[in-house]
């Protein structure tokens, strides 16, 4: 063998033994042709053998990684398909009985909706917050008044040009995070008893927002790869007075879809026909692992119908409660929300964040945040093929944190969920993604913490739980792994 040959054959063997592992990052051709004692071509070239062979993988900016070893490969779940009409909402209860089992520390986080802290410069929001309190004056105080800071504003409009989007700074009104946003953006434009329309599964906290302003919902089918079914939500406009579509377009939560460039354009001009505004929960846009970002909503919307809802709580500062809405025709009224609802957001914040990013940094931190965030991603998907039954589906994000699966047919999400706490282990059971609490055999797993001791054995335990559940079932299970 040659020495490229010879290097990637050593390589694979340290894969293949499990020395190095999916998500584990390669030394850098430097480092290698140090270690080694070879040139700078005979390492690309063992890399790229490896690549060719799935084996490994490049990550702009960042290195080569092992990829996920799947073994025997598991299908994504299908198209999902929610029951047809309009839903009251009655599930405020029934999700809080769920999440208070998420906030003890002592469980294995799989169920929570939030990455791990460690993850973000808490250290250096935390100068930029002393920085602005001491700066802070009393006309500050009113200046911050919405729509928010001037500066933090204007650089997210910044942002938004870096993406292919003209938005002016006085089309973004600061929040409270963005489910302040969402919230504000219904009230905009429903009243209750009208209707919306949701992509299904969809994340729980807009089922509430809806249930709290009285409204109904009507579930559009989507897929865990592309997102809503446009077929499926052209007919539904075409025979229902929606007034407003709700959605994730981008790694949406639980499924983690990225909706294609082609059909987001679609999207927009099919409800720009029928005058229905998109509020688009767009929190997971940063979180991409490609080497470039989703086609931004924004830089689609001629008609000033999409209002964009994001924040800094996935991405940069959790627990900061700081999002915003590029308010689109809708900006005043949205403002007024504001003013009469929780009056502002806080002052002090806002001017960390407009320091922070001002400073210079958060583009490297976004591309570290990705590529942990990509480890943590194979890591689970690893475990999963590993310790999981025969009929298990699982989603392939490519961005976010969450992975979507569907177990085989006679198992009970929520059994599992209850038994998995037994354990000291969380899930967030498919039915708390739905009005009408379908997806009763699904799970969202959450990969957006460091893996640390107790992750393996947990994924192990929930395997055997789940087996043990089939072993009782009467239900006929089917392999869909291919």
């Amino acid at each position: 063998m040659s020495r490229y040959q010879e290097l990637a054959a050593a390589t694979e063997k340290l894969i293949a033994d499990g020395l190095l592992r999916p998500g584990d990052r390669l030394p850098s051709i430097r480092q290698a042709c140090q270690t080694n004692k070879i040139s700078p071509i005979t390492v690309s070239s063992a890399y790229q053998l490896l690549e060719s062979r799935g084996l490994i993988e490049a990550r702009p900016k960042s290195g080569y990684f092992v990829r996920a070893r799947l073994g025997r490969r598991l299908s994504e779940p299908a198209m999902s398909q929610p029951g047809s009409g309009s839903t009251g909402l009655a599930v405020s209860d029934f999700i809080f009985r769920i999440l208070d089992s998420i906030k003890d520390s002592s469980v294995v986080p799989f169920g929570s909706s939030f990455p791990a802290p460690e993850l973000f410069p808490l250290d250096r929001l935390g100068r930029a917050l002393a920085s602005a309190a001491r700066q802070l004056s009393p006309q500050d105080t009113l200046a911050d008044l919405p729509p928010g800071n001037a500066e933090l504003r204007r650089l997210l409009a910044l942002r938004y040009q870096s993406h292919g989007a003209t938005v002016s700074p006085d089309e973004i009104i600061i929040t409270a995070g963005a489910m302040e946003g969402l919230n504000l953006c219904l009230q905009a434009v429903t009243q209750p008893g009208d209707l919306i329309a949701v992509e299904s599964p969809t994340f729980y906290a807009a089922l509430q927002a809806a249930e709290r302003l009285g409204l109904k919902v009507v579930e559009i089918p989507s897929h865990p790869r592309d997102g809503l079914s446009l077929e499926a939500l052209a007919e539904v406009l075409a025979q229902h007075p929606v007034k407003a579509c709700l959605s994730m377009l981008n790694f949406s939560n639980p499924t983690g879809s990225l909706m294609p460039d082609e059909r987001k354009k679609a999207l927009i001009e099919l409800l720009r026909q029928h005058q229905v505004p998109l509020i688009e929960d767009d929190v997971y846009a940063e979180l991409h692992f490609g080497p470039t970002p989703p086609l931004c909503s924004k830089a689609l919307d001629s008609d000033g119908l999409v209002m964009h809802v994001s924040s800094f709580s996935k991405c940069l500062a959790p627990g900061y409660r700081i999002g915003w809405v590029a308010a689109g025709r809708h900006v005043e009224l949205i403002r007024r929300q504001k003013l009469t609802t929780s009056l502002a957001t806080s002052a002090p914040i806002q001017a960390a964040l407009a320091i922070y990013l001002k400073q210079g940094g958060y583009d490297k931190h976004l591309r570290q945040l990705r590529s942990k965030l990509a480890a943590q991603e194979a890591r689970l998907i690893e475990w999963v093929v590993r310790y999981f039954p025969a009929g298990t589906r699982v989603s392939r994000p490519q961005g976010g944190y969450f992975l979507w699966l569907e177990l085989p047919a006679g198992c009970d999400a929520l059994a599992v969920h209850e038994q998995a706490l037994a354990h000291d282990i969380s899930t967030a059971p498919g039915p708390i993604f739905s009005a009408k609490r379908e997806y009763g055999h699904f799970l969202r797993l959450n990969f957006g913490h460091p893996e640390d001791a107790r992750q393996e054995a947990a994924i192990e335990q929930l395997g055997q739980l789940i087996d043990h559940q089939l072993a009782n079932s009467s239900v006929p299970i089917k392999n869909t792994t291919i």
